[in-house]
């Protein structure tokens, strides 16, 4: 039942019923209980995945309506393991937009996490960086986006079973959660900062004067990524955590871009990011009320 080719088109009902079956079968392959936090990692981020315990994995195309990623730097398998003593589910890479697939389709992996009952999802992207400080290694929390792709994954007649009609989203990136991230930054002498992410479709780099322009209206960093995932998320009312890693500086204010140049910065930032992750998921992973 995998898909093999990018979908045409997908209502709201349609990808609910594709993201049950997903988890369902899922949990007959990974395990009924629920994991405590679902990541999707982005471009050259994977190897976060060699630091779980006893994982069990499965190829995204053995998945039921997953398709392949087509981006070098996305495996396309979901591991389940324990990270920092905390039951995870990691989808290691993720579906693009401009790869040709709909917004449906690309922000999937967030519905099955929904139906599988997470209730954390963490989202990692590499990406470019905008403000002045932001050199390649740095380490940004999303606290908002701006939503460039012209096109909106929620569009189309809305299931309830999904979410409300129009959500709200003026804090779809928890600050609960930055603020742990933060406290645990501070104790491991990382730094950590927060940022605005403008998300372009792709998959040409963005232009010197769209990195302006984007400057102009408040983003910190851009990408091509994360917005529909965090949109969906915080539609399905799960608590969202973004973490960005500068691979380079955005167009016209660096060196020419490369794919290859991103895959290797987000490799040595994984040492970091995976320090930062390890010392964060106890807390990350504990109700509101209950903080690790």
């Amino acid at each position: 039942m995998s898909a093999a080719s990018p979908s045409l088109s997908l209502t709201m009902s349609q990808s609910y019923d594709q993201a049950r079956v997903a988890a369902d079968w899922l949990c007959e392959r990974l395990g009924h209980r629920a994991p405590q936090v679902a990541m999707i990692l982005g471009s050259g981020l994977g190897d976060l995945t060699a630091l779980l315990g006893d994982p069990l994995k499965v190829a995204y195309s053995e998945i039921p309506y997953l398709p392949r990623p087509g981006v070098a730097g996305h495996a396309g398998t979901l591991w389940r393991g324990v990270l920092a003593g905390v039951d995870t589910l990691i989808f290691q890479g993720r579906f693009h937009y401009y790869e040709g697939h709909d917004l449906a389709t690309v922000t999937l992996p967030v519905r099955i996490v929904r139906c599988l009952e997470i209730p954390t999802l963490i989202l990692t992207a590499a990406v470019g960086g905008i403000r002045d400080d932001l050199r390649p290694g740095a380490l940004v929390l999303l606290h908002d986006h701006l939503n460039l792709l012209g096109e909106n994954p929620l569009r189309g007649p809305n299931d309830e079973r999904h979410g409300p009609r129009f959500p709200d989203l003026s804090a779809v990136y928890s600050a609960r959660l930055r603020q742990l991230v933060r406290a645990s930054a501070d104790e491991l002498g990382l730094t950590v900062t927060e940022g605005v992410y403008a998300c372009f479709p792709g998959p040409s780099y963005e232009t010197p004067a769209e990195v302006r322009m984007a400057r102009a209206l408040g983003a910190d960093v851009v990408g091509m990524s994360t917005v529909p995932e965090a949109i969906v998320a915080g539609h399905a009312g799960l608590d969202v955590l973004a973490i960005a890693v500068v691979t380079n500086a955005a167009a016209g204010l660096g060196e020419p871009l490369n794919h290859d140049d991103v895959l290797e910065e987000s490799r040595k930032a994984v040492a970091h990011l995976g320090r930062l992750l390890i010392h964060s998921l106890p807390r990350l992973a504990s109700p509101p009320d209950n903080p690790a």
